[in-house]
């Protein structure tokens, strides 16, 4: 009931906002831009023949292997760049000049090493998502609160040890957090990586309808579907800060 409640106001201006983009749309006659009923419309004829949830499921398929193998290799290299003051100092600035790189950018390289095909967007998602793991997982040690060290040395706790039943349950926290910017990062991604797909994503049906006969309902709908659920998926990367192995070092 709380979280009902709590909902309404964004519900209000989800509501608002509706009304007043139809409003536009029929106040400006525009014969170009669509109204949210045609939105709608063009979402259902998506759904009828089945296309929608191709789409669907090849853009979570592409992001969820792109992500998948970002936290492969980011988490145990970030733990062991914030643990190893060498790998800290040799890899961090080859990282930090990659990380600004737009994913866009690594499109004809995705081309001209991969193809056209799945495995370019998946390159490119990876390359979206892996920096900011690695960057808040190698924060994560470095913030570690010495206390916990000191009083794991203390009772001759050998490096090993410590590392395993200290460090890594002390980043967890900034572990999930660099994992859910990452998700929502590959997820933000997803249009100019299946630029480059074979006929299917939602990043697909996007470019498609347009060049296709400038269907814009459908380029709407394809635009909120993405935002629908990537409110979902970081809705599911919440839950795991919810885990008792993560909050326990939060101070609330």
């Amino acid at each position: 009931m709380k979280r009902a409640t709590n909902a309404l106001p964004a519900i209000a201006v989800l509501a608002v906002l509706i009304v007043a983009w139809w409003a536009v749309v029929v106040g400006t006659g525009s014969v170009v831009f669509p109204t949210p009923w045609q939105v709608v419309g063009g979402t259902l004829e998506l759904a009828r023949d089945g296309s929608l949830w191709q789409h669907i499921g090849a853009s979570l398929f592409r992001v969820g292997t792109g992500f998948a193998l970002a936290v492969l290799l980011a988490v145990p290299l970030g733990l062991w760049m914030g643990w190893v003051r060498g790998a800290f100092t040799t890899l961090n600035p080859i990282f930090q000049m990659l990380r600004p790189i737009s994913p866009i950018a690594w499109i004809p390289i995705a081309i001209l090493w991969f193809g056209v095909g799945d495995v370019s967007p998946i390159f490119l998602i990876f390359m979206a998502s892996v920096f900011p793991m690695i960057v808040q997982t190698v924060n994560g040690v470095h913030t570690i609160e010495p206390r916990y060290l000191r009083a794991a040395r203390n009772f001759g706790v050998s490096r090993r040890t410590l590392f395993r039943q200290v460090v890594i349950p002390a980043v967890l926290p900034q572990i999930i957090v660099g994992m859910r910017i990452g998700l929502g990062v590959a997820w933000l991604v997803v249009v100019a990586a299946e630029m480059i797909a074979l006929r299917s994503g939602l990043g697909y049906l996007i470019i498609d309808s347009r060049n296709a006969g400038n269907r814009y309902d459908l380029v709407i709908a394809g635009m909120i579907i993405i935002g629908l659920i990537g409110l979902l998926l970081d809705g599911l990367m919440r839950l795991l800060e919810g885990m008792k192995a993560v909050r326990w070092r939060y101070a609330r």
